[in-house]
């Protein structure tokens, strides 16, 4: 593979000469432009403004414009000559865990090869010390034009450097997350989670590119004899709208498993099941239960009236014989008492007749 870009990796004191090679490529099917009308090639041509002639890629240099759109020609030289560490040197700056990047910075990718015979010891150390570590090296390096920040890790036995976005160049992310309130029951967790697991496992090395795929066999079809390609039947009517949410999580478990050859059943996750009572305990709602302590007074309270009625009752009647008895007693003994002093006192004697002469 052809490198792009020479230079070394500066690790502490130790100096590693390598070579930067793209790590990925593209294969996505590309078009040209063409005049619809009769098929001509639609070619464009850098021409200069001033003169109106044709510039070849040999003669275009750069330059930086000025708000009052003053160029200011920038050369090669130039940029070689700024003073950075990173022109020429992959300068690592930290080992850190794997997870304390954030994927929204991943770039480009390039393999890192050990450029002679003597960078191989220092490579292969640095590779190992990674290795053990289990940690990336976070790096900065200058690449076409630019300083550029990037993350060294071990891909097999070689080291690999993905090219990261610096911090501010990731947006934040407001006014993205939906604003309506929204409540997940726990059914639709467990199906969620029933269709990660069955579609989770899967070999990354066995997916590949259908619509690529597609587009090649339509155009072998064109170019053959120039046969159209048949649209694509519509969907039936509402076949983007999720109408149940549960229901569509049941199929889309159902259908992951049949594709996988396993059984499509998923009744065991189509919903919580309900906490089991003690046996012989009804099932009650709080309404019910409310329902039933209201009723259970209403009933108590005319009990407890009449309860209440019978003992006044039964305390008239004893307090009406405990008088009557009083009365009865007082006057039994007010008639003893009367006779006990008739009794006691002694008869009057008769006054004697005066007689006359």
């Amino acid at each position: 593979m052809r490198s792009i870009w020479n230079g070394a990796i500066s690790f502490g004191l130790v100096s590693i000469p390598i070579k930067l090679v793209n790590a990925t490529e593209s294969r996505s099917v590309s078009f040209r432009q063409i005049h619809a009308a009769d098929g001509g090639r639609i070619r464009y041509r850098k021409v200069c403004e001033l003169d109106g002639e044709e510039v070849s890629q040999a003669e275009i240099g750069k330059a930086y414009e000025e708000s009052d759109g003053t160029m200011i020609p920038i050369t090669d030289e130039d940029l070689a000559a700024l003073p950075l560490p990173t022109a020429k040197t992959i300068e690592i700056v930290a080992f850190v865990p794997a997870g304390e990047i954030d994927p929204l910075q991943m770039d480009a990718a390039y393999y890192l090869s050990a450029s002679g015979v003597p960078a191989a010891k220092p490579y292969i150390l640095l590779r190992e010390a990674l290795k053990r570590s289990d940690k990336v090296a976070v790096a900065k390096y200058a690449l076409r034009g630019r300083e550029r920040l990037g993350m060294l890790r071990v891909v097999d036995d070689v080291i690999a450097m993905h090219g990261l976005l610096w911090p501010d160049e990731i947006r934040a992310p407001e006014g993205i997350a939906p604003e309506t309130p929204v409540q997940v029951r726990d059914a639709e967790l467990d199906l969620a989670d029933a269709l990660m697991a069955t579609l989770g496992e899967v070999d990354i090395g066995t997916l590949h590119d259908d619509y690529r795929e597609a587009v090649e066999q339509m155009i072998a079809a064109k170019a053959e004899g120039g046969a159209a390609v048949a649209p694509p039947e519509p969907e039936a009517e509402g076949g983007g709208q999720v109408i149940d949410l549960m229901a569509a999580l049941e199929s889309s478990v159902r259908a992951a498993k049949e594709a996988r050859g396993e059984s499509g059943d998923v009744a065991e996750v189509t919903a919580l099941a309900p906490r089991k009572s003690a046996p012989g305990t009804p099932k009650e709602t709080g309404a019910r239960k409310s329902t039933a302590k209201t009723a259970a007074k209403k009933t108590a309270a005319p009990a407890r009236k009449s309860t209440a009625k019978k003992s006044a009752a039964k305390s008239t009647v004893k307090t009406t014989a405990k008088s009557t008895a009083k009365k009865t007693t007082a006057r039994t003994a007010a008639a003893e008492k009367a006779a006990a002093k008739k009794a006691s006192t002694p008869a009057k004697k008769a006054a004697p007749r005066k007689r006359s002469a």
